[in-house]
């Protein structure tokens, strides 16, 4: 079946977090990475044993050629990987981008561009085992609708997938759905997304039978929450939203007693039913750009700003017809891009300069700050976690794993070269690694 709806305004993309029997139930102790963050959409992991060391000749499994560029990360599920790419070609005469307007002027930021090049866009199935590539489709080829920031790609968003379909969003180009042999089930066309002509961030989640996207536009006028039947691609509820454009991707966080769908943004944190749309909270914002994704625990949930600002904030989750209570903020350490990791009882802030602070997440008081990685480096990928271990990945193609806990101590610094914007992938005793050339599983040699 193929669903078209055609409705301009909204950025879909997609994550997911997977509900099989009640609300967003964990499956953190699957040997699953199904969407963007892993499990529970939080960078932890159940995973134990994966090495900590590697190099050219140690501890990598295998290395697969990817061509073009994406930062989307890995998704895996059972022997299957899933990966989108962008390949850049020539220009196209009388393509151009959308004039986006801010404050009443023509608004051109000066690091973007290439809405004026045709674009293919692929996404890949690869053997988890082998690094082998299954198959590989090409749902868009030509002319995309806006600009892209040039630390961004068109390949940006993660897939994700429920075990039997792998659901793919390329922003302004499209929502595809595929089985895992590769065969397109459904496709929805949004129309044009208006991104300031930066590009799509946001990653889209799955609630049991529902796709929920937040798709947040330019000054906020046409922005709106969405979610759609997962199986067919049709609208089942939308909610709008009047919030500027953000790069944050929702969470679901279970309380105990209901699952709340908890979305940032410029000017608000703002809680929904996943089921219906409806809002159930909201809490003041941080008058800046979200782009960290928020994590909680069934009590709190932490937000993230990088800029202009450096500032998280603690909020704790109201009940039901109540008012949520900000119980601490701290206003450094944090980052643009990378998101924070909530871990073993820890708050951990990772800045882009890759300056570790570890705080308690109940008070905000400080365990550690400044905790520095041994070779200087910029940040922008998500920090995982598993066997009491952190992963930092440094831009450049260096990772430094790092214990866990209130002391601050580097257990190892690894190597890939190439450069790295995607966050890493653990799932089936072994650590995927995504350079924007190659994808590498780490693993013990046998």
């Amino acid at each position: 079946m193929i669903s078209k709806p055609g409705f301009v305004g909204i950025v879909c993309w997609m994550a997911f977090s997977i509900a099989l029997l009640s609300g967003s139930q964990s499956m953190a102790q699957e040997s699953v990475w199904p969407q963007w963050r892993g499990p529970d959409r939080n960078g932890v992991s159940a995973e134990q044993g994966i090495p900590i060391e590697w190099n050219a000749t140690k501890n990598i499994l295998w290395k697969t050629p990817l061509e073009g560029r994406g930062h989307s990360s890995p998704v895996v599920w059972g022997n299957r990987i899933f990966l989108t790419a962008d390949i850049q070609g020539e220009v196209i005469p009388g393509a151009e981008a959308p004039r986006h307007v801010r404050d009443g002027e023509t608004y051109l930021h000066p690091a973007t561009g290439d809405a004026d090049k045709r674009h293919t866009l692929k996404v890949l199935s690869i053997d988890a085992g082998t690094g082998k590539v299954l198959w590989t489709h090409t749902p868009h080829d030509g002319r995309v609708f806006d600009n892209r920031h040039r630390n961004n790609t068109y390949a940006s968003p993660t897939t994700v997938t429920d075990g039997k379909h792998v659901f793919v969003y390329f922003g302004s180009q499209g929502l595809f759905c595929y089985d895992f042999e590769g065969e397109l089930i459904w496709t929805v066309d949004f129309g044009g997304i208006l991104t300031w002509g930066h590009g799509h961030g946001t990653s889209p989640l799955l609630y049991e039978g529902l796709l929920i996207l937040q798709i947040d536009q330019d000054q906020g006028e046409r922005s709106s929450l969405v979610a759609l039947d997962k199986a067919t691609g049709q609208e089942v509820w939308r909610t709008a939203r009047n919030t500027r454009l953000n790069y944050s991707s929702p969470i679901l966080v279970e309380t105990g007693e209901r699952t709340d769908l908890v979305t940032t943004s410029y000017h608000n944190v703002i809680a929904y039913d996943p089921a219906t749309g409806k809002e159930r909270w909201r809490c003041e914002g941080f008058l800046g750009n979200a782009v960290p994704t928020p994590v909680a625990n069934k009590t709190m949930v932490f937000v993230a700003s990088g800029y202009p600002d450096k500032l998280v904030r603690a909020i704790e989750i109201p009940k039901e017809g109540g008012t949520p209570t900000v119980l601490w903020e701290y206003q450094k350490g944090t980052a643009y891009v990378s998101s924070p990791l909530l871990y073993d009882g820890y708050l951990y802030l990772v800045s882009d300069k890759g300056i570790l602070t570890c705080l308690e997440p109940e008070t905000g008081k400080v365990v550690y700050e400044g905790g520095r990685l041994p070779i200087p480096t910029n940040v922008k990928a998500s920090p995982v976690a598993w066997d009491g271990k952190i992963l930092i990945s440094g831009q450049d193609g260096d990772f430094f794993v790092i214990q866990a806990g209130p002391t601050h101590r580097v257990l190892s610094t690894n190597s890939i070269g190439g450069v790295v914007y995607s966050s890493p992938a653990l799932a089936e005793g072994k650590l995927f690694l995504r350079a924007e050339d190659c994808l590498y599983a780490i693993g013990h040699l046998n």
